[in-house]
């Protein structure tokens, strides 16, 4: 039968700004060692050398003068005429698909963020002992605290269907209900459910309906690409369970737009023949008034699951250009979902939602506003202005004061009008000064492992840094169409050359194109962070920035706080005398 056992303490801790991992002996999970003595031979054939060829574009653009400068970084003027033929570096992305295994954390991780983010929830993963021990050793909480997930553990009379599986789950679910008594249940279904076939859809309902719980059901199994996708998929199914604004809003305003109104007159019987060009005198002295018809109102709801103080300052965000949020998915308690529908409008805050995205257009007829994703001052304001302009609105003006030029020996001041996300930006660059001058001119190399790699690489870009090459465990093209054009803007107007983009990458090819190219900073997994840090490659785990606060312009010195810790703990080193590795 299945056994029904909570997650305890292990290897992490949850705070209110997020998750931080805490292990001092750990080396790493599936640590890769593979000798880097082989040749780069491919499936068909040999690879060619992108790593010399990076190198020797960087070279010749710092010989002539043509790199990354201090005036570069500043606010991004971005216009949609700055295209690639107009600029003297007419280069396009390389996208190359390998076929490697991706060493990265299981989807079902996504468990430790969203039941925090909702908190009248219930997550119940139904997998095997690995998937427990994964759930207690990486996403524990305190060994008192009574978190609202479980493990329902499959044994061998589920797996042989010696055991009734919806019985099981309906004792679970009870036992559930008595001691949380939560607003939903999550069901989490994992890699052992998909291979036994186990019909979690069919049993939901009935249960549903037995119980007077909604359950939601999302297979966030390892069958994905990346461990961010179980958000996606948990969200995708929660999207199916929003209420309907057709139903719930738009009836209404149709109830009060209706063409012809009864109005009762007193004095019905007086009215003069003027009066006949807008009132229709019926038999029982009531009159109709003709109303015109007015369009209903775009709302907007953002997708995405961010802490509450990042969803109050990206809405505030929005709110100073005019545009009130409608809601959130996933909403702080379940019962607070959003209501979605054809008027609705929507647009998210994080790069792997494709499927939530898919969802909402397909089966909620929802409008997707395809934005580059709040990530960094730049990609923040290109976020709110696809916003008002998707929504009819214009972004909001402020007033700037300038000593006026002709006036300078009267000392006169000048007040003009400047677009605010133009200069709110401006001053966010400014004060981040500090960090720009610690990673200016450095070189990054992502191997890929959470979906943020292309919204990370164009920030760092923007600071001034040189990409070598941006490893993605999968990309929807469609879905991150505004981000890649954002990332080609950004390289042609920091005079760069364009980064490689290999989708699905092969680890070992890409430690061989590291060794080549040295790069200043390798963002990889846990599984790699190690073996290259032995092999004198300075790293950052790429789980951090999921776990991080990191969207709007708030948070932006958070990102630079995490890329530019290991290059400080370095230097430090080396002003102690500690630079050389000693075995």
């Amino acid at each position: 039968m299945f056994k029904y056992s909570k997650a305890k303490m292990a290897l992490g801790q949850l705070t209110s700004s997020g998750f931080h991992f805490n292990m001092p002996g750990v080396q790493g999970f599936g640590l890769y060692t593979a000798p880097l003595e082989k040749t780069t031979y491919g499936l068909f054939g040999r690879r060619p050398n992108m790593g010399l060829l990076y190198k020797l574009l960087a070279n010749t653009k710092n010989a002539l003068g043509q790199g990354p400068t201090n005036a570069s970084v500043g606010t991004s003027e971005l216009t949609t005429s700055a295209t690639a033929s107009e600029k003297p570096n007419a280069e396009k992305f390389v996208f190359d698909c390998e076929t490697g295994n991706y060493h990265t954390f299981c989807p079902i991780s996504c468990v430790s963020w969203l039941y925090q983010k909702i908190e009248d929830s219930f997550f119940l993963v139904i997998g095997t002992k690995t998937c427990g021990y994964f759930l207690q050793n990486a996403l524990g909480v305190m060994i008192f605290a009574e978190p609202r997930y479980a493990m329902a553990e499959l044994e061998e009379a589920d797996i042989s269907a010696q055991l009734n599986d919806y019985k099981e789950l309906k004792r679970l679910c009870l036992q559930i209900k008595q001691d949380r008594n939560p607003s939903v249940i999550v069901w989490i279904g994992t890699c052992t459910t998909e291979i036994i076939k186990m019909d979690l859809e069919g049993m939901a309902p009935n249960l549903e309906a037995e119980l007077g719980i909604p359950i939601v059901v999302a297979r966030a199994n390892g069958l994905d690409y990346a461990f961010t996708q179980g958000e996606d998929t948990v969200l995708a199914a929660m999207a199916l369970k929003c209420p309907s604004s057709d139903e719930a809003g738009i009836e209404v305003e149709k109830n009060l737009l209706t063409a012809a109104l009864p109005v009762n007159y007193s004095f019905a019987g007086n009215v003069n023949s003027g009066a006949g060009n807008f009132l229709q005198l019926s038999g029982n002295n009531t009159a109709e008034l003709s109303l015109p018809e007015t369009k209903p109102n775009k709302s907007l709801v953002l997708f995405g699951s961010v802490p509450s103080t990042v969803a109050t300052h990206l809405s505030l965000e929005l709110k100073r250009h005019g545009i009130e949020v409608a809601g959130w998915l996933p909403a702080q308690r379940y019962t607070d979902l959003p209501s979605l529908g054809e008027n609705v409008y929507v647009c998210g805050v994080n790069p792997f939602l494709s499927r939530t995205a898919t969802t909402l257009m397909r089966r909620r007829k929802c409008n997707l506003i395809v934005a580059p994703f709040p990530i960094g001052p730049d990609g923040t304001r290109a976020w709110i202005e696809k916003i008002c302009f998707a929504l009819g609105k214009t972004p909001a003006l402020t007033t700037k004061t300038d000593l006026c030029l002709k006036s300078v020996a009267e000392n006169k001041m000048q007040t003009t009008l400047v677009p605010l996300l133009e200069e709110r930006e401006k001053k966010i660059w400014e004060g981040l000064e500090d960090y720009l001058s610690l990673i200016r001119g450095k070189s990054v190399f992502f191997m890929g492992d959470n979906l943020l790699e292309i919204s990370l690489a164009r920030f760092l870009i923007r600071c001034g840094m040189i990409v070598y090459e941006i490893g993605i465990p999968y990309m929807d093209k469609r879905f991150q169409a505004a981000e890649l054009e954002l990332l080609e803007q950004t390289c042609i107007q920091m005079n760069v050359p364009m980064p490689r983009i290999v989708e699905k990458p092969d680890n070992y090819y890409q430690v061989q194109r590291i060794k080549e190219l040295q790069p200043d900073l390798a963002i990889t997994g846990m599984a790699h962070a190690n073996p290259l840090e032995a092999r004198g490659i300075t790293t950052k785990w790429s789980v951090e920035f999921t776990f991080a606060q990191i969207h709007g312009f708030a948070n932006v010195r958070e990102i630079l706080e995490l890329v530019t810790r290991p290059l400080r703990r370095n230097k430090n080193l080396e002003t102690l005398g500690w630079g050389n590795l000693v075995k």
